[in-house]
């Protein structure tokens, strides 16, 4: 059985990695022009698909990049990129002007279903960060009752995410149009730098520096 330090720094790994507090911005930009209901709908469907991908790689993904013949290393490089494209288009506005061309279109219900699919669940709960982390905090659990309290820990950090989502409007509230924006680009700036960390680890571990 893990230690709880393990899992202690299991939980926190994930939380960091999932940012709870920094998806509700996100996600009521995204969001922007549906109801309550709408909104809650798509927290828990994204929630719950995130949640689905993470365990998946949790219980298969080391299996699954050996088998694609994909290094640790490579998979950290092609995931900081991605999270760098990310980062920019939060800094300059990129994913605003897409969002205010997707507003235009009706909110169906199959719009719903897919925007809580993409992006929320992937790539913004379930990114290329949450998933390294959870492919990493699998090869330290060593036996079944291990590997299992490992699911139950996502299934807690994706509570919290889930949490966050549905208090955003209040958040929405407090912040404002300026305060969302400002927010919104010092995101994009962490998260620019966690992107480049990301390579960085990634062309170490790669040609093992």
């Amino acid at each position: 059985m893990a230690s709880s330090e393990t899992l202690i720094n299991a939980l926190t790994t994930l939380l960091v990695t999932l940012d709870p507090p920094g998806l509700a911005p996100v996600f009521l930009a995204l969001t922007a022009g549906m109801t309550r209901d709408q909104r809650s709908q798509v927290a828990l469907r994204g929630s719950i698909i995130a949640f689905g991908i993470l365990a998946v790689f949790a219980l298969f993904g080391l299996a699954i990049l050996n088998l694609l013949g994909i290094s640790l290393g490579a998979f950290r490089i092609a995931g900081g990129l991605l999270l760098f494209w990310i980062s920019f288009e939060m800094i300059f506005e990129k994913r605003q002007e897409r969002k205010e061309k997707t507003s235009e279109i009706a909110i169906t219900k199959d719009h719903l279903h897919n925007l809580a699919v993409f992006p929320l669940a992937l790539p913004l709960i379930a990114g290329p960060g949450a998933i390294s982390a959870t492919v990493l905090l699998a090869g330290t659990m060593k036996t079944t009752i291990e590997m299992v309290v490992l699911i139950l820990i996502l299934a807690f950090a994706m509570a919290l995410v889930y949490t966050a989502l549905i208090v955003s409007e209040r958040m929405d509230r407090f912040l404002g149009n300026t305060g969302r924006a400002i927010l919104t680009r010092l995101l994009g700036v962490l998260l620019a730098a966690l992107s480049v960390q990301f390579v960085v680890d990634g062309i170490k571990s790669a040609f093992a520096f």
